[in-house]
């Protein structure tokens, strides 16, 4: 019995042993696993670039591993077998790379993420091993490179997360192997190529993100096959091709997005057939075709944007089925027709954009049902009819913007009801009535834009109230009245606009509290006064005051602006200096002070404005020289310095602004040469230097300004010849050398220049044949005259040939005349001795009883082409005969002259005066000393006089047209002058008046003008004549005179001070210019315009001349600023009135 026994105590004994064996053997088999996937932990950890005791990883050690192995390790996790199957070590700030994780020691692992740390470089390929990967995150890291292929070997992964990296390449085919996948997520990485077909593999796919990469091409087709997906973005791509019709075959999607793509074609119908769709935006593409109907087939969507298309057609009713819609966004597309009032049915709906389209007809009331609105957009559309009052019903509304349409009527006051509204925009209608007071109920208001409208009153006090108000634009309205002072307590506002209305008054000093302002636009008003004091604003970037009636002194008002890029002050009263401070603004891009007051020189500090691009200071007092500091400014695009006092010469530092594209320097003193380096400026497309003292020859190095289009360089002292180098600048339109001292012939070249459209080159020396070509065939002869040796065959030269006959048979008879001319020359000599010494004792015994004004002699030789003498007028004129008359004056009368050279001029000869009377000899020398001082293009060229015992007249060019009073009378000749023609009119006589008052010493006052003493030339330019009454004033006189003039254009201060000022004749041409607008004298409409509620709208169409057709809008919007400005010319005060210089001024603008 004991062998037995013994047998079962060694059986039990060797299996313990057996047991305890195994034990051991697993113990060991899982320690060496333990430290097998410890160490590889370790050794990545140590290759991070945190991996010191303050990392993240720090609990990651040896300790006790033998025991739980990095089980307990932050991060780690393992299975029932102790083996590591996830590692999640999300957002804890990890830097370094994946080269040195050893993925084939965790054989098991089925969770890896990594989210949201700061890892980089590659994916390793080897990433591929880990055979039981279900869920990979590697996004919101900066990994690099392209995907590894070897993704495709992890046949269990169900979710793949790579977004937000800096991957790039293409999106690998073998991601199409994972056929377990439902989640993939490529987005926000640099992804390029096509998407692989091999995607529509993927049926199990729930959610497909690859949207912000640079994917290319179409979207494939087989996308169609993921029944189980709910959610596809693949927006902000380069996609292209048309949509997928397939995409209607996934009946399970939730959203989908393909916005911000290059997507053509039409929106497929079979999208209405994903009927538990929430949101669908397609909004960036290029889309075009109808709106589907069948999208009102998606009863569950919430959101539809399919804003920046090109959809056409008009929206369909159907929408108005989608009763969960929240957001509807069908903006910036080509849609028409009416708004379908089965919109309305949207009782869900937040925000409701449809701007920038066509649409028309009216906004529907009903809207006003729809409560849950915060947001509606119109604007940018043909919408017409009033603002519903219904808005007003919308406590929720937010924003509103109905900018651009054609809503009339007025504002309603419901709209103060919107106590949650923050914009409010209503700009570019047609909206009229006053701005309503109830605007400041709206005490959240931010943005408050009523710009381009037709709002009269005033602005009311209660917009004070708007404490939040950053913005505010009422400009280009018909607001009148002053600013109210609570304005000021809008000191939140960033940008204001009163800009283009009748404002007037003064600025709020308390502006200066304004610290916040950007943007300051208080132009085109009737602004006086003193402007606040602007130091303090120094957030200002755009500052516009230009066209008031502003006065103070330039240089206290303003200071330094660091981020100033636009100040426009032209236009004004503004006195005293510029500033060196405004050299210190280093973003200033645009500085006009042009029309004001402001003397002294340019300081050389504005050459530090490094950024400036456009420069006028034209029309002030400006002295000295143009500093050579100018020529710093690099980025200059427009410079004017025209019409000012600027001596000196011209630096040729001016040739360094070579982004120069306009420069004006004319109506100056500048001297010496033009320099050679203006043929720098090869941007340069407009050149005027007129009506300066520059002499030399015209430089040959302006023949590189191969853009330039219009070049005046007149009124000069220029010679020689002109360069044939001209003719290169085959992009000059329009050339100006009249009045100069060239000489030689015109270039043949000029033939060549087919671009050439108006040339002027009277008043030279110039000789020899006109070019045939098109500028100088259509040339008017005023342009060719003044020159004595051209010839050509046009009308008032003569024929070449004729001229070199002449020149041959003057040849062949000059010996044969001149032996016999000498003896004549000397007999005349001495009868013409024999006769002055018997007239000089005949006039000795007169000279008691003459004038002492009398000092012309008894037979003054007229200057005209040659010696033209007495008996040739008489001659020409028949003896004065009635037949050759053309006109009559007071003065005297006017007749047709054509001479022997075939010119045609006009003879003015004056009424013989009664024995002893005295004014006759004034008004002879007044005009002909006006009319010798005188050169302008819009007044009657002078030719010569006579005084004679029997007849004295005078001789001034003819113009074909007659007088602007036979004109206006006549209906033939008045509905010849259009519109167009008219304003040239007005504008021409201001520049007359402009240039007597202010470029002639002593200035020169017409005191008649009238419609009678405005003739017209062919092409119906006005020239000022009859100087009879004309009067100089001197600054050292009273300049006191009897009253002269034509009754019903006389300023009414002359009735009673008798003194006559520039003043005198601005009143004349403030009534000639309305005249001319309404085709006779305005008559008592002179007597209304003090009324401060004059309308001009009402008022001009009362005033236009009923026998022309009306004027088109921009005609008449300028028909409105020429009527303006002639009833400022006709205040009773002449103060108060502009001068005639300012009036040129404002008739350009």
């Amino acid at each position: 019995m004991v062998l037995p026994n013994l047998r079962n105590d060694l059986v039990i004994f060797s299996l313990v042993f057996f047991i305890l064996f195994c034990a051991l053997n697993f113990q060991l088999t899982v320690s060496s696993y333990y430290m097998e996937e410890a160490h590889a932990l370790l050794r990545w950890k140590t290759s991070l670039q945190n991996h010191n005791n303050e990392s993240p990883l720090s609990s990651w050690t040896l300790n006790n591993v033998i025991k739980t192995g990095p089980c307990a390790w932050v991060g780690i996790h393992c299975n029932h077998g102790g083996r590591v199957n996830s590692i999640n070590l999300t957002s804890i700030g990890l830097k370094g790379t994946l080269h040195d994780f050893s993925f084939s020691s965790f054989p098991h692992l089925a969770y890896l993420d990594l989210w949201s740390n700061q890892l980089f470089g590659n994916i390793p390929p080897q990433i591929g091993n880990i055979s039981k990967l279900k869920y990979l995150d590697l996004s919101s890291n900066s990994f690099s490179g392209v995907i590894p292929p070897q993704i495709g070997h992890l046949s269990y992964l169900k979710t793949l997360h790579l977004f937000k990296n800096q991957l790039s390449g293409s999106i690998p085919l073998e991601i199409g192997k994972l056929s377990s996948l439902n989640n993939l997520a490529l987005y926000s990485n640099y992804l390029e190529d096509v998407i692989p077909h091999s995607l529509g593999n993927l049926t199990n796919l729930a959610t497909l993100y690859l949207h912000n990469n640079s994917l290319s091409g179409s979207i494939p087709g087989g996308i169609g096959n993921l029944k189980s997906l709910s959610d596809m973005n693949l927006s902000i791509n380069k996609l292209s091709g048309s949509i997928p019709c397939s995409l209607g075959n996934l009946t399970n999607l939730a959203t989908l997005y393909l916005y911000n793509n290059s997507l053509s074609g039409s929106i497929p119908s079979e999208i209405g057939n994903l009927k538990f769709l929430l949101d669908l935006k397609l909004t960036y593409n290029k889309l075009s075709g109808s709106v589907p109907q069948s999208l009102g087939n998606l009863s569950n969507l919430a959101m539809l944007y399919l804003s920046s298309n090109s959809l056409f057609g008009s929206i369909p009713s159907e929408l108005g089925n989608l009763k969960s819609l929240s957001n509807l966004d069908l903006a910036n597309n080509k849609l028409s027709g009416s708004i379908p009032h089965s919109l309305c049915n949207l009782t869900n709906l937040v925000t409701l954009y449809i701007h920038n389209n066509s649409l028309s007809g009216l906004i529907l009331s009903e809207i006003g049902n729809l409560k849950f609105l915060s947001s509606i957009s119109l604007s940018y559309n043909e919408l017409s009819g009033s603002i519903p009052h219904s808005l007003g019903n919308l406590s929720n509304l937010a924003i509103l913007y109905l900018y651009s349409n054609s809503l009339f009527g007025s504002i309603p006051s419901e709209l103060g009801n919107l106590k949650s509204l923050f914009i409010l925009e209503l700009g570019n209608n047609k909206l009229s009535g006053l701005v309503p007071h109830f605007l400041g109920n709206l005490t959240n208001l931010v943005f408050l834009c009523i710009t381009i409208n037709s709002l009269s009153g005033s602005i009311p006090y209660e917009i004070g109230n708007l404490k939040s108000l950053s913005y505010i634009d009422l400009g280009f309205n018909k607001l009148s009245s002053s600013i109210p002072d609570s304005l000021s307590n809008l000191t939140n506002l960033a940008f204001l606009s009163f800009y283009d209305n009748s404002l007037s008054g003064a600025i709020p000093k308390e502006y200066r509290n304004l610290v916040k302002l950007t943007k300051l636009f208080l132009g085109k008003n009737q602004f006086q006064g003193p402007i606040p004091n602007l130091r303090n604003l120094t957030s200002l970037v755009r500052i516009q005051l230009n066209r008031n009636y502003l006065t103070g002194n330039i240089s206290e008002s303003f200071y330094i602006y660091p981020n100033l890029t636009f100040i426009d002050l032209s236009d004004n009263n503004f006195y005293g200096e510029i500033s060196s401070d405004w050299g210190r603004c280093p973003k200033l891009t645009a500085l006009d002070f042009s029309i004001n007051n402001i003397t002294s020189n340019i300081p050389p500090e504005i050459g530090y404005s490094s950024q400036l691009k456009v420069l006028d200071i034209s029309s002030n007092h400006i002295v000295g020289e143009i500093p050579i500091e100018l020529g710093k400014l690099s980025f200059l695009i427009k410079l004017i310095l025209a019409e000012n006092q600027l001596s000196g010469q011209l630096s040729p530092k001016l040739g360094l602004l070579v982004q120069l594209e306009y420069l004006d320097l004319s109506s100056n003193r500048l001297s010496n040469s033009i320099p050679e380096s203006l043929g720098s400026l090869v941007q340069l497309h407009y050149l005027n230097l007129s009506n300066n003292q520059f002499s030399q020859e015209i430089p040959i190095k302006l023949e590189e300004l191969i853009h330039l289009s219009e070049l005046d360089l007149s009124h000069n002292f220029l010679g020689r010849a002109i360069p044939s180098q001209i003719c290169i600048m085959q992009s000059l339109e329009n050339l100006n050398l009249s009045h100069n001292s060239l000489s030689g012939v015109i270039p043949r070249c000029f033939e060549e220049m087919h671009g050439l459209q108006r040339i002027d080159i009277s008043y030279n020396e110039l000789r020899g044949p006109i070019p045939n070509s098109t500028a100088f065939r259509d040339a008017p002869i005023k342009a060719l005259q003044g020159n004595k040796g051209l010839c050509g065959d046009f009308k008032g030269l003569p024929s070449c040939k004729a001229l070199k006959s002449n020149k041959k048979t003057s040849r062949k008879i000059w010996i044969v005349v001149l032996f016999p001319l000498l003896g004549i020359v000397a007999l005349l000599i001495s009868l013409i001795g024999l006769f002055f010494k018997f007239q000089r004792m005949k006039n000795k015994s007169q000279t008691q009883q003459s004038s002492p004004r009398n000092t012309l002699g008894l037979l003054s030789v007229l200057t005209f082409e040659g010696k033209i003498m007495y008996e040739e007028i008489i001659r020409a004129t028949n003896d004065f005969d009635d037949k050759q008359c053309i006109g009559k004056g007071g003065q005297g009368s006017v007749y047709k002259a054509e001479l022997a050279s075939g010119e045609i001029v006009a003879v003015k000869k004056f009424h013989s005066p009664l024995p002893g009377e005295m004014t006759f000899q004034q008004e002879f020398l007044n005009e002909v000393k006006a009319l010798t001082e005188i050169r302008h293009r819009n007044i009657v060229k002078f030719y010569g006089f006579c005084s004679h015992a029997r007849h004295s007249f005078i001789v001034y060019e003819y113009l074909e047209m007659g007088s602007l009073a036979m004109i206006l009378s006549n209906d033939a000749a008045a509905n010849d002058l259009e519109w167009t023609q008219r304003m040239n009119v007005i504008k021409g006589i201001a520049d007359a008046l402009s240039y007597m008052h202010n470029d002639c010493f002593p200035p020169i006052v017409h005191r008649d003008i009238s419609s009678k003493n405005v003739l017209l030339d062919f092409e119906n330019e006005a020239h000022v004549s009859d100087f009879g009454i004309a009067k100089f004033l001197k600054p050292d006189s009273s300049n006191w005179t009897e009253l002269a003039g034509t009754y019903g254009y006389i300023a009414p201060e002359l009735a009673y001070t008798m003194k006559v000022t520039e003043k005198c004749d601005v009143y004349s041409f403030g009534v000639l210019a309305l005249e001319v607008i309404k085709g006779k004298h305005p008559g008592d409409f002179i007597s209304s315009i003090s009324s401060s509620s004059l309308n001009l709208n009402i008022a001009l169409d009362e005033m236009l001349d009923p026998r022309l057709p009306t004027p088109l809008h921009n005609v008449k919007k300028k028909l409105i600023s020429f009527m303006e400005v002639a009833i400022s010319c006709l205040y009773e005060s002449p103060e108060s009135r502009p001068t005639m210089q300012k009036v040129s001024q404002l008739l350009k603008i």
